[in-house]
């Protein structure tokens, strides 16, 4: 394809982003007392891993902070009010890249700044109309790659013949219909038909502003596109394409911008692998031809096509959920979901082809991996999980297994290329990982999230054990005084079907165990996302109240393989309602809940289960909260970002061909079945699951004569990011969950 490629390619590039210099954030450079319990996560370090770039809510915004890994002070290097989601430090030491997004809602925009608070600029997304996230650097430093949204202008008919669904293109956004020409291909720029619909670019870009943006892929009807590494010599890069349930890795030829191989990775984490320093091997976390993510070794020629694979770790019933490559560069950090808890390895890389020098993971070699969730799904703290989400990590305490790995390749580890792996145990204080990066000589940068912590930052000095970082909160402040965190206990619920589900029970302080409570079934989004105890402000407001709470894995949670993942595709989905109710039940039998005082709670697609419950089941709950949650499938898809469509429409169903079907699934088309209140939560700035969603079905509930309330959100999107919203949120809902159950 190189030579019509390369012409599409040029013609392409007239949307390269653009730099745009801004004035230096004014505001506090020293270090602030905190105005709210604070957070610490998504850490970066610079080249000599004494200082880390991280994001903190400390001022009740999460923004952008750096600090010396042993203490001492700590600045915040922009303080304007957009919410910060993602940080990469320069592997030169001279910028530190950050993602944030302008009004709480999800088109966001990547910055740079230098890492003493000058130079502040705009690198990609200063258009309102794109979106851009951040790649990984150039092992250099020399440029950084972004990824930008660009969407297709207006249209009076479709792209795409055929008969749209009623109220297809009339509520909040233009009808993006999937498919078509040029769909998954990567490097092919749109051309004829194909100009008129949404494309992913991605582009290395210098924010010194001297060379000009270079086109690395870009796809039409794209779902997502990031740039996980270029290697050392430039002549490759890792691309990471595909819909929820269909990652891929591409190794992109960035001569020609050909296809050199592709390979199934797994969801989660989108930073998923590393170039060896000579090309020839790509490290990789994926699930190819696998129930549980693995590391992989592949074996690359000189075009950049697959010549071998192999396992280099593996762990049984396990993913591999984060992957990173310490200093040195010979070893490998990784991360493994053990029953929800983290268990946190070293790797010795086989000899023959070592990580490279001062080898840190993505991005782009300057730290370790990224948090668990990329754009679009990501939650800030305050919603269940570590930062970055409503399916946040956690377990109670170091799961059976995790320590018997010991000094020589404990059980599941193998040979790549070059002989048998090294292991080494790292001891966690918490239970889970959600970002590694590299420190000091030998060591390492992790955040942690726990059951009764809030996010932090720990430094891990070579072989010492974990030290958390002064500037993160300590773990007596996660809640107020006098009111202990709650350790929840692990069910595994059995579907009707026989399908054992899982979850995790939270009982009210004070409450006997064998007197049956009010109880709050809480779901989390996703689907794939996994409920894992972490601590969550939601609950323990929940719990200060009397209520209890079980947070269920219905079918379609990660965590337990990719069948049961892939177990509520297609009529799967009437399943994973039921899954609800059933859930529900097992509370109730198991003498924990009260069964005439059940009510159901959600947020993104738990947002939608939560109002399927409802229709479907309408004797079982007394009320429920539904937050971003879709209540017709038609309008969302009208409605959703067209990158989120593409995505959606493998999980849930083609908007045209399934239509059908996803009427079926759609609580509105069951609203009749409504008998309880509802409140809808949505924040007013929200692309991914539009405000009209929680609007209709409030608007219908009321028609028939049911209490139904909106509570929007100012300044917020898909996530509810800033502190005084967040508590907003939580009070509110309460008050509606306590009045319905217990008044």
């Amino acid at each position: 394809m190189a030579a019509d490629a390369q012409h599409q390619l040029t013609g392409a590039t007239s949307a390269a982003p653009l730099l745009v210099p801004l004035a230096d954030a004014a505001g506090l450079r020293d270090t602030p007392q905190p105005l709210v319990s604070h957070g610490c996560w998504y850490p970066s370090a610079d080249p000599t891993g004494e200082r880390v770039a991280f994001i903190c809510d400390r001022t009740g915004v999460p923004q952008l902070w750096t600090g010396p890994v042993d203490g001492g002070d700590i600045h915040l290097l922009d303080s304007d009010p957009d919410p910060v989601t993602e940080v990469a430090w320069s592997p030169d030491g001279r910028w530190i890249a950050y993602t944030v997004a302008p009004g709480g809602g999800e088109h966001t925009r990547v910055l740079c700044v230098r890492p003493d608070g000058t130079g502040r600029r705009i690198v990609a997304g200063a258009d309102w109309t794109s979106s851009a996230y951040l790649g990984c650097w150039a092992r250099d430093g020399s440029a950084v790659a972004v990824t930008v949204a660009e969407p297709p202008p207006p249209v009076a008919e479709p792209a795409v013949p055929g008969d749209l669904p009623a109220g297809w293109a009339e509520r909040d956004g233009h009808a993006t219909l999937l498919g078509g020409e040029h769909y998954g291909e990567v490097g092919a720029a749109p051309r004829g038909g194909g100009g008129a619909r949404d494309r992913l670019s991605a582009y290395l870009v210098d924010p010194d502003g001297v060379g000009s943006p270079a086109l690395v892929a870009a796809e039409s009807g794209a779902a997502t596109l990031r740039v996980c590494d270029i290697s050392p010599d430039g002549r490759l890069a890792l691309v990471r394409r595909g819909p929820r349930g269909r990652r891929e890795a591409v190794v992109v030829r960035m001569a020609d911008l050909g296809t050199g191989s592709v390979l199934r990775v797994a969801d989660g984490d989108p930073w998923i692998g590393r170039f060896s320093p000579d090309g020839r091997t790509l490290w990789l976390r994926s699930d190819h031809e696998r129930e549980f993510a693995a590391l992989l070794a592949a074996e690359l020629d000189a075009e950049g096509r697959r010549s071998g694979l192999s396992v280099v770790a593996e762990r049984a019933g396990s993913d591999l959920e984060l992957l990173a490559f310490p200093e040195d560069g010979r070893t490998a950090a990784l991360a493994w979901n053990v029953r929800g808890a983290s268990a946190l390895q070293t790797l010795s890389l086989p000899t023959g082809t070592p990580g490279g020098p001062g080898g840190a993971g993505a991005p782009g070699g300057s730290d370790g991996s990224g948090d668990l969730r990329g754009p679009g799904v990501s939650g800030g703290p305050g919603s269940p999980g570590a930062p970055g989400g409503s399916g946040g990590a956690g377990d109670l305490g170091r799961p059976d297994g995790s320590g018997d790995l010991g000094d020589s390749g404990g059980p599941g580890s193998s040979g790549g290329p070059g002989g048998p792996a090294v292991t080494r145990d790292v001891g966690l204080p918490h239970e889970v990982v959600t970002r590694i990066a590299r420190g000091g000589p030998g060591g390492m940068v992790v955040a942690l999230s726990g059951s009764q912590r809030k996010p932090g930052v720990w430094s891990v000095p070579g072989t010492a054990p974990p030290a958390r970082t002064p500037w993160s909160s300590r773990d007596e402040d996660a809640v107020p005084p006098g009111r202990p965190p709650v350790c929840p206990v692990p069910l595994r619920p059995v579907a009707r079907d026989g399908l054992e589900l899982g979850g995790w029970y939270y009982r009210a302080p004070g409450r006997g165990g064998g007197d049956p409570a009010p109880c709050v079934i809480h779901l989390h989004g996703g689907p794939e996302e996994q409920e894992r105890p972490v601590f969550d402000p939601l609950y323990h407001e929940l719990l200060g109240r009397g209520l209890d709470v079980f947070a269920p894995d219905v079918r379609g949670s990660s965590g337990r393989g990719r069948s049961f993942v892939d177990a509520d595709l297609g009529t799967g989905r009437f399943a994973a309602i039921d899954d609800v109710a059933d859930c529900a039940a097992h509370a109730v039998l198991t003498g924990r809940a009260d069964p005439t005082r059940l009510a159901v709670m959600g947020h993104s697609y738990g947002g939608y289960l939560t109002l399927a419950s409802l229709v479907w089941h309408p004797a079982l709950f007394r009320t429920g909260v539904a937050v971003c949650g879709m209540s017709d499938f038609a309008t969302f898809f009208a409605g959703t970002e067209p990158w989120i469509a593409e995505s959606a429409a493998h999980k849930y169903g083609h908007p045209e061909r399934d239509r059908e079907l996803l009427h079926a699934l759609s609580p509105m088309s069951r609203i009749d079945e409504l008998r309880v209140p509802l409140l809808a939560v949505h924040g007013e700035h929200d692309t991914n699951v539009p405000p009209g969603e929680s609007e209709q079905i409030v608007r219908a509930a009321r028609e028939r004569g049911h209490p139904a309330e909106l509570l929007m959100l100012r300044e917020e999107g898909h996530e509810f990011r800033r502190a005084d919203n967040r508590r907003l949120f939580r009070r509110t809902a309460a008050d509606w969950l306590e009045r319905y159950l217990t008044g």
